[in-house]
């Protein structure tokens, strides 16, 4: 199974990993980061690891892990 970590600090609340996703797994927060921008949150039971949010983010929010054997 791959896991998505998210890197939070470098949201800038374009959204575009809300309008990529096909699952509906992304969605705002309703909190702001360091820097004051709304961030985004994920749903990590509808999330497929589709990398869909990776591919659109500018700001390289998203980190997809392979997960390891025996995880």
């Amino acid at each position: 199974m791959e896991r998505i970590v998210l890197q939070l600090q470098r949201c800038k609340g374009c959204y575009n990993c809300i309008r990529a996703c096909p699952k509906n797994a992304v969605s705002k927060a309703g909190v702001s980061n360091k820097k004051g921008y709304e961030v985004i949150r994920v749903d990590r039971e509808k999330c497929i690891a589709c990398a869909a949010c990776y591919t659109v983010c500018p700001d390289y929010v998203f980190e997809v892990h392979k997960a390891e054997k025996g995880e």
